[in-house]
Order: structure tokens, then C-alpha cells, then sequence
């Protein structure tokens, strides 16, 4: 697994030296699980780093690295209650970005989520995301994380900020 996240994080780097324009960004967000993942989760928090080359005016690509974490709730089984643990992912993706207009833009990121909690082996990584520009520097972030798992999917509507690291 360290050797995974070594290589992950040497290749972020590396592409992000390789060209000389394009931006660098990170995020913080806040999550609700729902599907599958909101009967055993909570709450959830999420942070980013990618960067983003330029392919157009209106069209960004690069590779995002990230951390997602799920806490777990207690669940009443009418037995007794259940202490479900909290579920973590890394996920390693490719990220598109395109400016609809000065405000706003659309993008996605897909790529696949290393499952780091005990008994998770991780899945295909997709978040679709609508973000709004609060300053040239501050971006207000809605995205939906989902992880495809065997047999179900880990899912995440989150609200966050994003900043430009310039």
C-alpha cells in the first residue's frame, strides 16, 4: 500500500513539473453518504490536490489526487448497537474541467479509489462536480463521490471550497 501511494504521489508531481502552465489546486470538503454508504456512515470530509493543464481556454485536464473519509455510525439492531467502523479511500484520478462561463464550471474526475480501512479493497472512482467562482482564487464545490464497490457503491453528495494555488 506504501509503495502504491509513493508512486501516486511521485507521478502527481511529476506531471505537474513536466509543463510550465497550469494550476495547481486544492480542496476541503464536507459530505452526506447516501445510498449503501448512508445507512452505515454519518458524515464525511474530503481533501484534494491536483493540477490542472491548460488544453484551451474553456478546457482543463490533470491528474487529482485525494482523501476521503466516512465516519462510521452506531447502528440500533434491535438487539443491541452496532459500532460500524469508519470506511477511508485514496482516490487517484484524472480530472476534466470545462468554464461555462466566467462563474461557473463543470467537470468530473475519474480514476480508481485505493480502499485504505480494513476490508476495503477499493473501486472505480467517479465524481461529477459543479463548482462556482467566488474569487479568481475560490471556487464554492458541489460533487458527488461515488466509489463502485463489489456489490454496491460508496456514495457522497459534498459541498467544499477549492483554492488556487498559483
Amino acid at each position: 500500500m506504501k509503495k502504491i501511494v509513493l508512486v501516486a504521489l511521485t507521478t502527481l508531481l511529476g506531471f505537474s513539473f513536466a509543463q510550465a502552465q497550469g494550476d495547481f489546486n486544492a480542496g476541503i470538503h464536507a459530505g452526506l453518504p447516501v445510498g449503501d454508504a448512508g445507512d452505515f456512515s454519518s458524515f464525511a470530509i474530503a481533501v484534494e490536490l491536483g493540477y490542472l493543464f491548460d488544453v484551451s481556454d474553456e478546457f482543463k485536464v490533470g491528474p487529482t489526487l485525494g482523501y476521503s473519509h466516512s465516519f462510521g455510525k452506531e447502528i440500533d439492531t434491535g438487539i443491541g448497537t452496532v459500532d460500524v467502523d469508519d470506511v477511508q479511500f485514496l482516490p487517484i484520478a484524472a480530472a476534466g474541467r470545462f468554464q461555462i462561463s466566467d462563474q461557473f464550471s463543470l467537470g468530473a474526475d475519474l480514476g480508481y479509489a485505493l480502499g485504505i480501512s480494513d476490508g476495503n479493497d477499493g473501486g472505480f472512482y467517479y465524481s461529477p462536480r459543479m463548482a462556482y467562482s467566488v474569487s479568481t482564487a475560490l471556487d464554492l464545490v458541489l460533487a458527488y463521490r461515488g466509489v463502485s464497490l463489489d456489490g454496491g457503491s460508496w456514495d457522497v453528495l459534498s459541498l467544499g471550497l477549492e483554492f488556487g494555488l498559483d
